[in-house]
C-alpha cells in the first residue's frame, strides 16, 4: 500500500532545506571576511592585551615571562608618558573644539553659495595630502624667514619665532596643521547634514522672525546634534591617536623631544625602538580606555535624542 505525503510536510520541508541552503550559502561568502577578521584584526587585540602583562621584547621572546600589573602601574610614574599624555590632552582640547566649529562654520557657507562641488574639492583637499608634503610646506611658513613671520614683519614690526624649533609655539604650531588638514574633511560631514535639514524649519523659523544668527543657534544648530556628536568623537579618536604629524616635525625639529611627545609617539618609541612591547601594549590599552571613557562622556552629553 503506497504511503501517501501530505503536500503541505513536503511544502514546509523543501522551505526548511532551502532557508539553510541559502543562510550555508551566505555564510560561505563571509567567510573570507571573517577570517580576515580574526586573524588581523581580533587576534592580534587579544595577544597584544596578553602581553601587556608581561615583560617582552622581540629581541629576546624566550625571556618573555608574566609580571602582571607591573607595566600599568609603571606608566603613571613615567614622567615621559605624563607629559605625552598632557601634549596629547591639550592637543586634543584645542584641535577638536576648532576643528569642529570651522568644519560648520564652512558648511554653512558653503551650503548657501553656487558651485558647491568645487568648494567641497578645494577644503577637502588638505585632508587627502601626503601628511610629509603638508609637514614641508608648513614648514617652509614657520621658519624664522618664512612667509609667516615675513607677514608679520610687514605689518606689525614683530619678529616671529622659529616656530617648530621653539618650545612655546612648537605645540601650537602642529594643532594649526593638524586643524587645516582636517577641517575640510568634517565639513563634508556636515555639508551632507545640512541638505537633510527640512526647509519647512526655517520657514517656520522666519514666520517667527528667527533671522541669521538666531535661525543658526535656534534651527541649524540643534539638528545637526547628532552629526556634531560623530565630528566630535571621530575628532577626539584622531586627535589623541595624532602620530604621522608629530613624527615628521619632531624628527626634523631641535627641540627635546619632550615638548612634542605624545601617547602614541611615545608608544612607537617604546614599542619599536627600545624593543620594551609588553610596555608598549599597556599604553595602547590605556589609550583605548581614555578615548572609550572621553567616547561615553560625548555620548552623555551629545548623543541622546531630545524628547
Amino acid at each position: 500500500m503506497a504511503v501517501s505525503v501530505q503536500p503541505s510536510r513536503v511544502w514546509r520541508y523543501r522551505w526548511r532545506r532551502s532557508d539553510v541552503d541559502q543562510a550555508l550559502a551566505g555564510y560561505l561568502f563571509i567567510l573570507p571576511a571573517l577570517v580576515e577578521l580574526f586573524v588581523f584584526l581580533l587576534g592580534p587585540i587579544v595577544y597584544a592585551f596578553v602581553v601587556s602583562f608581561k615583560h617582552f621584547s622581540y629581541l629576546d621572546p624566550l625571556d618573555a615571562h608574566f609580571i602582571g600589573l607591573t607595566n600599568y602601574i609603571h606608566l603613571f610614574q613615567d614622567p615621559v608618558f605624563l607629559r605625552a599624555l598632557w601634549n596629547t590632552t591639550v592637543y586634543a582640547l584645542v584641535v577638536v573644539p576648532v576643528q569642529t566649529a570651522l568644519a560648520l562654520f564652512l558648511a554653512v557657507v558653503v551650503n548657501r553659495i553656487r558651485g558647491k562641488t568645487v568648494f567641497r574639492v578645494i577644503y577637502y583637499l588638505p585632508s587627502i595630502t601626503s601628511t610629509v608634503g603638508v609637514a614641508v610646506i608648513f614648514g617652509f611658513l614657520f621658519q624664522p624667514n618664512g612667509l609667516l613671520n615675513r607677514l608679520l614683519f610687514l605689518t606689525l614690526h614683530i619678529q616671529g619665532p622659529d616656530y617648530f624649533n621653539s618650545p612655546v609655539f612648537a605645540l601650537p604650531a602642529i594643532m594649526v596643521v593638524a586643524i587645516w588638514t582636517t577641517a575640510g574633511q568634517f565639513m563634508i560631514i556636515y555639508l551632507a547634514a545640512l541638505q537633510d535639514i527640512p526647509t519647512e524649519l526655517y520657514e517656520a523659523a522666519a514666520i517667527d522672525g528667527a533671522q541669521g544668527w538666531q535661525t543658526l543657534l535656534s534651527v541649524t544648530v540643534p539638528m545637526l546634534k547628532r552629526t556634531t556628536f560623530l565630528v566630535m568623537v571621530l575628532g577626539m579618536i584622531g586627535a589623541f591617536q595624532v602620530f604621522d604629524l608629530v613624527y615628521v616635525i619632531s624628527g626634523n625639529s631641535s627641540l627635546p623631544q619632550q615638548d612634542t611627545m605624545t601617547v602614541v609617539l611615545d608608544l612607537f618609541e617604546k614599542g619599536f625602538r627600545t624593543m620594551q612591547m609588553g610596555y608598549a601594549s599597556a599604553m595602547g590599552f590605556v589609550l583605548f580606555a581614555i578615548i572609550l571613557l572621553l567616547t561615553l562622556i560625548q555620548q552623555l552629553f551629545l548623543g541622546r535624542e531630545d524628547s
